[in-house]
């Protein structure tokens, strides 16, 4: 699934090559991508002809469009959505899902999404910020993000440090791939319990977790197939930098130790058994069980 960087780089696209239009027609062409829009297709459809997309802003893994009507479009990239920019007479390919024609007559906005687990809805009013993701957290490359809140709302959790980078309503943005990276420049095993980490460790995950996202974007992202690309159809290429995820049994770039693969949350997380040994069991863990 898109993590921030991805969407980041998608945003940036859609700022450059959507705001500032006027939308002419909207056709959906496949009622999984509106899901999320309960009052059906028509309304969609409505609420969007004739409206000009101001801005494309990002909380998190979400995009959203706000427009001239103080209402907003709301995009999630799901497992395999795209918003692609392309030419009038590029031919459709089979898993468009929706399709945005503008007044200028230049290149229109397409959804394409092969799996359908992304979708697009319209937020009454949601053009400051949509009221349906307003409960997620800030990421930490806004500006306002609260580095000290950060800390001590982590500390106070009772859970595993990878849990907590994942948990979207602590900090968002942040996904498998990029908690991964982020524990092992932080030489940090993800079943940490976080209430034992101290202030001074969690302000250095917290760098580590910016390095990499700020690096990952100027990369484009990480592609590992053709269902994550830019807004041009570009895959991005920071998985040629990563150091853990997806390197199970090669050398760990750090001190030479093959990079392990453990289930976690049914999936995969990726750490060196060196760098990064595994805690062991609290008293306080063991006596829960």
């Amino acid at each position: 699934m898109p993590e921030l960087p991805e969407v980041e780089t998608v945003r940036r696209g859609l700022a450059k090559w959507a705001a500032g239009r006027t939308i002419e027609t909207v056709e959906v062409h496949h009622p999984r991508a509106i899901r999320r829009h309960l009052p059906g297709d028509a309304h969609f459809i409505a609420m969007l002809t004739g409206r000009t997309i101001l801005d494309v802003s990002r909380r998190g893994k979400y995009l959203w469009l706000p427009l001239d009507s103080g209402d907003a479009i709301i995009g999630h990239l799901g497992m395999s959505g795209q918003l692609l920019i392309e030419p009038a007479d590029k031919p459709d390919g089979p898993h468009l899902r929706v399709r945005f024609t503008f007044t200028d007559g230049g290149p229109q906005l397409r959804f394409v999404d092969q799996r359908t687990f992304g979708g697009l809805s319209v937020s009454h009013g949601g053009a400051a910020l949509p009221d349906e993701i307003a409960h997620i957290a800030r990421d930490p490359m806004d500006p306002l993000f609260d580095d000290e809140r950060f800390v001590a709302a982590l500390r106070k959790k009772q859970t595993e440090v990878k849990r907590a980078l994942l948990d979207q309503t602590l900090i968002s943005g942040v996904g498998n791939i990029y908690a991964d990276e982020a524990l092992w420049r932080a030489q940090l095993h993800g079943a940490r319990t976080t209430d034992a980490m101290t202030k001074p460790a969690v302000r250095r995950l917290l760098g580590h977790v910016r390095d990499v996202l700020a690096e990952a974007i100027v990369a484009g992202g990480t592609s590992f197939d053709a269902l994550y690309v830019n807004v041009n159809g570009q895959s991005g290429y920071f998985d040629r930098s990563l150091d853990a995820y997806g390197r199970e049994g090669e050398p760990c770039h750090r001190c030479g130790a093959p990079i392990r693969r453990e289930q976690f949350m049914n999936r995969s997380s990726y750490s060196c058994p060196r760098c990064q040994p595994r805690p062991r069991p609290s008293r306080r863990m063991t006596s829960r069980h």
